[in-house]
Protein backbone atom coordinates (compact mmCIF):
# COMPACT_ATOMS: atom_id res chain seq x y z
CA UNK A 1 0.00 0.00 0.00
CA UNK A 2 1.42 3.45 -1.21
CA UNK A 3 0.64 6.16 1.21
CA UNK A 4 1.41 9.89 0.24
CA UNK A 5 2.12 12.19 3.28
CA UNK A 6 0.91 15.28 1.58
CA UNK A 7 -2.64 16.99 0.47
CA UNK A 8 -1.13 18.53 -2.57
CA UNK A 9 -3.02 18.19 -5.27
CA UNK A 10 -0.36 18.86 -7.48
CA UNK A 11 1.65 15.85 -6.22
CA UNK A 12 -1.37 13.10 -6.22
CA UNK A 13 -1.61 14.53 -10.09
CA UNK A 14 2.28 13.95 -10.83
CA UNK A 15 1.77 10.25 -9.03
CA UNK A 16 -1.15 9.99 -11.86
CA UNK A 17 1.70 10.40 -14.40
CA UNK A 18 3.46 7.26 -12.69
CA UNK A 19 0.54 5.45 -13.65
CA UNK A 20 -0.07 5.53 -10.18
CA UNK A 21 -3.96 6.05 -8.64
CA UNK A 22 -4.84 3.83 -6.26
CA UNK A 23 -3.15 5.74 -2.89
CA UNK A 24 -4.12 6.76 0.21
CA UNK A 25 -3.35 11.02 1.29
CA UNK A 26 -2.27 11.12 4.75
CA UNK A 27 -0.90 14.74 5.19
CA UNK A 28 1.91 14.70 8.07
CA UNK A 29 0.74 17.77 9.97
CA UNK A 30 4.60 18.88 10.84
CA UNK A 31 6.06 22.07 11.92
CA UNK A 32 7.99 23.05 9.00
CA UNK A 33 9.69 25.94 11.13
CA UNK A 34 13.52 26.04 10.28
CA UNK A 35 16.00 25.78 12.80
CA UNK A 36 18.79 28.66 13.33
CA UNK A 37 20.95 29.22 10.67
CA UNK A 38 19.69 26.03 9.17
CA UNK A 39 20.35 26.29 4.87
CA UNK A 40 17.97 25.78 2.65
CA UNK A 41 19.17 22.19 0.86
CA UNK A 42 19.48 21.20 4.74
CA UNK A 43 15.92 22.39 5.65
CA UNK A 44 13.90 20.96 2.77
CA UNK A 45 16.03 17.64 3.06
CA UNK A 46 14.93 17.49 7.01
CA UNK A 47 11.11 17.93 6.42
CA UNK A 48 10.80 15.48 3.84
CA UNK A 49 12.63 12.87 5.87
CA UNK A 50 10.42 13.87 9.15
CA UNK A 51 7.61 13.95 7.30
CA UNK A 52 7.87 10.58 6.31
CA UNK A 53 8.86 9.08 9.55
CA UNK A 54 6.00 10.52 10.92
CA UNK A 55 3.62 9.18 8.67
CA UNK A 56 4.91 5.93 8.79
CA UNK A 57 4.68 5.78 12.62
CA UNK A 58 0.99 6.93 12.37
CA UNK A 59 -0.10 4.36 10.04
CA UNK A 60 1.11 1.31 11.27
CA UNK A 61 -2.06 -0.40 11.39
CA UNK A 62 -1.79 -0.62 7.55
CA UNK A 63 1.02 -3.50 7.82
CA UNK A 64 4.28 -4.13 6.98
CA UNK A 65 3.97 -3.70 3.39
CA UNK A 66 3.01 0.45 3.27
CA UNK A 67 5.33 2.67 1.63
CA UNK A 68 5.24 6.11 2.40
CA UNK A 69 6.08 8.78 0.10
CA UNK A 70 6.80 12.08 1.33
CA UNK A 71 8.36 15.22 0.07
CA UNK A 72 8.69 19.33 0.59
CA UNK A 73 9.62 22.15 -1.96
CA UNK A 74 11.05 25.35 -1.27
CA UNK A 75 12.30 28.44 -2.78
CA UNK A 76 15.34 30.12 -1.96
CA UNK A 77 17.69 33.56 -3.00
CA UNK A 78 21.28 32.84 -1.71
CA UNK A 79 20.90 31.42 1.93
CA UNK A 80 17.24 32.67 2.51
CA UNK A 81 14.17 31.12 1.89
CA UNK A 82 11.18 33.00 -0.32
CA UNK A 83 8.43 31.88 2.19
CA UNK A 84 4.90 30.57 0.23
CA UNK A 85 2.87 34.11 0.63
CA UNK A 86 -0.70 33.76 2.75
CA UNK A 87 -2.47 36.81 0.97
CA UNK A 88 -2.07 38.56 -1.86
CA UNK A 89 0.41 41.57 0.02
CA UNK A 90 2.73 38.59 0.82
CA UNK A 91 2.12 37.45 -3.01
CA UNK A 92 3.34 40.66 -4.40
CA UNK A 93 6.34 41.01 -2.23
CA UNK A 94 7.57 37.55 -3.21
CA UNK A 95 7.47 38.34 -7.20
CA UNK A 96 9.00 41.38 -6.76
CA UNK A 97 11.49 39.66 -5.32
CA UNK A 98 12.02 36.90 -8.12
CA UNK A 99 11.42 39.01 -11.21
CA UNK A 100 14.69 39.75 -13.88
CA UNK A 101 16.22 37.42 -11.46
CA UNK A 102 16.80 33.52 -10.75
CA UNK A 103 16.38 31.49 -7.93
CA UNK A 104 16.79 27.72 -6.77
CA UNK A 105 13.94 25.55 -6.26
CA UNK A 106 14.67 22.58 -3.50
CA UNK A 107 12.69 19.60 -3.50
CA UNK A 108 13.81 16.71 -1.29
CA UNK A 109 11.87 13.38 -1.73
CA UNK A 110 11.94 10.51 0.82
CA UNK A 111 10.00 7.00 0.98
CA UNK A 112 10.20 4.53 4.08
CA UNK A 113 9.19 0.98 3.98
CA UNK A 114 10.12 -2.23 6.74
CA UNK A 115 12.25 -3.93 3.63
CA UNK A 116 13.89 -0.81 2.59
CA UNK A 117 13.99 1.22 5.75
CA UNK A 118 14.52 5.38 4.61
CA UNK A 119 15.89 6.40 1.24
CA UNK A 120 15.73 9.69 0.21
CA UNK A 121 16.71 11.87 -3.12
CA UNK A 122 17.29 15.99 -3.29
CA UNK A 123 17.06 17.62 -6.63
CA UNK A 124 18.06 21.63 -6.89
CA UNK A 125 16.49 23.42 -10.34
CA UNK A 126 17.86 27.22 -10.99
CA UNK A 127 14.70 29.27 -12.64
CA UNK A 128 14.99 32.58 -13.76
CA UNK A 129 12.00 35.11 -14.56
CA UNK A 130 12.08 37.65 -16.47
CA UNK A 131 11.69 41.29 -15.82
CA UNK A 132 8.05 41.46 -14.43
CA UNK A 133 6.15 44.87 -14.67
CA UNK A 134 3.83 46.15 -11.56
CA UNK A 135 1.08 45.48 -13.94
CA UNK A 136 2.07 41.77 -14.14
CA UNK A 137 2.52 41.45 -11.06
CA UNK A 138 -0.95 42.60 -9.61
CA UNK A 139 -2.79 40.90 -12.08
CA UNK A 140 -0.96 37.46 -11.15
CA UNK A 141 -1.62 38.24 -7.20
CA UNK A 142 -5.07 39.10 -7.98
CA UNK A 143 -5.44 34.96 -9.64
CA UNK A 144 -4.59 33.95 -5.94
CA UNK A 145 -2.56 31.16 -7.74
CA UNK A 146 0.51 31.42 -6.42
CA UNK A 147 -1.21 31.94 -2.86
CA UNK A 148 0.65 28.87 -0.48
CA UNK A 149 3.15 27.44 -3.00
CA UNK A 150 6.74 27.83 -2.82
CA UNK A 151 8.18 30.72 -4.30
CA UNK A 152 4.61 32.42 -4.83
CA UNK A 153 4.09 30.93 -8.00
CA UNK A 154 2.88 27.88 -9.90
CA UNK A 155 5.05 26.99 -12.54
CA UNK A 156 2.46 24.82 -14.45
CA UNK A 157 0.10 27.43 -14.04
CA UNK A 158 0.69 31.33 -15.57
CA UNK A 159 3.26 31.62 -13.95
CA UNK A 160 5.01 29.31 -16.42
CA UNK A 161 4.68 31.99 -19.08
CA UNK A 162 7.02 34.20 -16.69
CA UNK A 163 10.17 31.85 -17.20
CA UNK A 164 13.35 32.92 -18.94
CA UNK A 165 15.25 29.65 -18.34
CA UNK A 166 14.82 26.86 -16.22
CA UNK A 167 17.94 24.34 -15.46
CA UNK A 168 17.14 21.50 -13.28
CA UNK A 169 13.62 19.23 -12.61
CA UNK A 170 10.68 21.08 -14.07
CA UNK A 171 8.54 18.09 -12.10
CA UNK A 172 10.75 19.35 -8.70
CA UNK A 173 9.53 22.70 -9.35
CA UNK A 174 5.98 21.67 -9.43
CA UNK A 175 6.44 19.74 -5.89
CA UNK A 176 7.53 15.87 -6.95
CA UNK A 177 10.77 15.05 -9.48
CA UNK A 178 9.26 12.53 -11.20
CA UNK A 179 12.87 11.08 -12.04
CA UNK A 180 13.88 10.92 -8.44
CA UNK A 181 10.45 9.45 -7.02
CA UNK A 182 10.10 6.77 -9.81
CA UNK A 183 13.69 5.24 -8.76
CA UNK A 184 12.55 5.54 -4.84
CA UNK A 185 9.38 3.90 -5.11
CA UNK A 186 10.51 1.22 -7.64
CA UNK A 187 13.55 0.38 -5.22
CA UNK A 188 10.79 -0.05 -2.51
CA UNK A 189 8.86 -2.56 -4.48
CA UNK A 190 5.87 -0.37 -5.78
CA UNK A 191 4.61 -0.61 -9.47
CA UNK A 192 5.51 2.25 -11.49
CA UNK A 193 4.43 2.72 -15.15
CA UNK A 194 5.38 1.21 -17.18
CA UNK A 195 5.25 -2.10 -15.79
CA UNK A 196 8.84 -4.50 -17.47
CA UNK A 197 7.27 -7.99 -17.36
Amino acid sequence: MLILASQSPRRSALLGVLGLDSFKVIPSQLDESAQPKELPQKLVRRLAQEKAEKVFQETSQFGEKRVVLAADTLVSMGRRVVEAPHNEEEARACLRRLSGRSHCVHTSVAVISIGTGLRQKSVLTRVSFKVLSEEEIQSYTRSGEGLGKAGGYSIQGFAGSYVRRLNGSWSGVVGLPLLETRTLLMSAGVQVWPTIL
